[in-house]
């Protein structure tokens, strides 16, 4: 970001934010505890995760640059786990302006347990009345030959509307969702 913002501080919709390294981390449960009426565990077994997240803690997480961390297993199905806490995936975003700017994670290369995820998936999927979906078996054959990694997909979009202080991704985008 020094590259794109040389002087540290970004004007963004009449904020100025400081992109001063280091950057803060919050744990999602955290988030929930300080912003949203419900426990991220109780929003995720409601089926209103991403509705809460999105309606009342992102809205809350402040302007400045964050990384929200330890999503919950669930919400990332070629995740690892976190080591020492299963409930929770090696899983991040980072939000700048209050807008999600990027999302990553840890990639998951056991293929027994990415296997089992699937199947569970399915199980699921079937048990929903949706149709049935074959399991990726070329992935799975050669998830073993993954070495560790990770990694993290940066919204052009949404950093050119940063950059711009653009307040509408339609203004931005190459095409927009009508013009496709």
């Amino acid at each position: 970001m020094a590259h794109l913002v040389p002087t540290g501080q970004l004007a963004w919709q009449g904020t100025t934010i400081d992109l001063t390294p280091p950057w803060p981390r919050l744990t999602v449960g955290e988030a929930f505890r300080r912003h949203a009426a419900c426990s991220a565990k109780a929003a995720l077994a409601a089926g209103r995760f991403d509705e809460v997240l999105a309606l009342e803690v992102e809205p809350r997480l402040g302007a400045g640059p964050l990384f929200l961390v330890d999503y919950p297993a669930p919400l990332a199905a070629l995740a690892r786990l976190k080591p020492g806490d299963p409930t929770l995936a090696e899983r991040v975003e980072l939000y700048l302006g209050a807008l999600e700017l990027a999302n990553g994670f840890s990639e998951l290369t056991d293929p027994v347990e990415q296997r089992a995820r699937f199947a569970a998936d399915e199980a699921a999927r079937c048990n929903a009345g949706k149709p049935s979906r074959p399991l990726p078996g070329p992935y799975l054959d050669e998830l073993s030959n993954l070495p560790p990694c990770a990694g993290i997909a940066l919204g052009i979009d949404r950093l050119v509307m940063l950059l711009t202080d653009t307040p509408d991704i339609a203004e931005v985008v190459a095409f927009t969702p009508e013009q496709l």
